[in-house]
């Protein structure tokens, strides 16, 4: 479980949410317990249904605690409403108001609050600037698309200068190359306007991106806490590594290993006869601990192959590890049932407990 800290903004203690009673009850977030630093972006990272949400709706003041509490700056959340929180949310869908154009939306909030609008103008300005669209304060909602409405969105829960901003799936409903790319540009916005942070993704390369720290989720549980580094490098068990891309395999010896997706590299034709590496064969199984160890070449047979991104992927069968995902350097010509050589990037392999 993370350290906290006295300085913490954020601070979370055994938190438990629940829906439900008696023998429909049902136990969505289990003693949990996470503190975010100011200025710092946490991600809550795990499949659906795992309590990420939950949590997040618990510190938002959305679901009350069975247990617990919500702390910050060290004072109890406790009977605090949700608009008194001084928190700020964002959800997947963004939620514009249609009636209202780009700046009436982005407005909206210090609007509520007073704001006086030549102060009111020059925010939405700022605003528009730091996601990315400036000029457009007179656009309908209508007419912009998935990403632009995502920064609109954006822009209008910082306005009133949250003192913490929680995001729910804010990228989920977008296309994959325009998730990359927001949230790229995500981790930019949120440091440069100096945000504390909350951010709820499914997806690992999300998290990743945005999040100076990743808790991953699993049965309602944050399992394993880190920087995206630690957690690539040393996740705790098998089931967060497969989580996170790893491949899994397990040795004769019973070590178990994790191979990343580019773990494996397609050098081309094999140099013996493709029918000893025949399905099922496991004579010339490679050693897990010299995968671990330095880089070295082992064959297989391709039982599929495809192209990505400017690259030759195929499916190999390797004896002892059955198949597996490999990619070549650039365009490599392959064919089921051909015999191919792999490298094995030390690098790509992990030991696992």
């Amino acid at each position: 479980m993370p350290v906290h800290t006295f300085d913490a903004a954020l601070t979370v203690t055994d938190a438990t949410v629940t829906y439900g009673s008696g023998a429909q009850r049902t136990t969505a977030v289990d003693r949990v317990s996470l503190s975010v630093q100011p200025g710092e972006v946490v991600a809550l990272l795990g499949p659906s249904g795992c309590g990420k949400s939950s949590l997040l709706r618990a510190v938002a003041g959305l679901e009350p605690l069975a247990t617990g509490s919500v702390a910050w700056r060290g004072a109890d959340l406790a009977g605090v409403p949700v608009h008194r929180r001084g928190f700020g949310l964002m959800f997947q869908d963004g939620q514009l108001f249609d009636h209202r154009d780009v700046a009436g939306n982005i407005a909206f909030g210090l609007q509520m609050a007073g704001v006086p609008r030549a102060q009111r103008e020059r925010r939405v300005a700022e605003l528009l600037e730091l996601v990315g669209l400036p000029g457009f304060e007179r656009r309908a909602v209508g007419s912009l698309s998935g990403g632009q409405a995502q920064r609109v969105s954006l822009a209008r829960s910082l306005a009133p200068e949250p003192r913490l901003l929680l995001l729910d799936e804010p990228l989920s409903a977008l296309d994959r190359a325009l998730r990359e790319r927001l949230a790229a540009d995500l981790h930019h916005i949120l440091r440069r306007a100096g945000t504390t942070a909350l951010y709820v993704t499914h997806d690992h390369d999300e998290a990743f991106t945005v999040a100076d720290r990743v808790a991953v989720m699993r049965d309602a549980r944050i399992v394993q806490v880190g920087s995206p580094a630690e957690l690539w490098s040393a996740p705790v068990d098998a089931e967060v590594a497969a989580f996170l891309g790893y491949r899994i395999i397990t040795g004769n010896d019973g070590d178990t290993r994790g191979l990343s997706p580019l773990a494996l590299r397609l050098l081309g034709a094999a140099e013996g006869d493709a029918e000893r590496h025949s399905p099922g064969s496991d004579e010339n199984a490679p050693d897990l601990r010299a995968a671990g160890a330095g880089a070295y070449t082992m064959e297989g047979t391709v039982v599929r192959s495809g192209f990505s991104r400017g690259r030759t992927t195929a499916v190999v069968d390797v004896p002892g590890w059955g198949q597996q995902e490999a990619t070549a350097a650039g365009i490599t010509r392959v064919e089921p049932g051909d015999g191919v050589r792999l490298r094995v990037d030390p690098g790509g392999v992990i030991r696992l407990p």
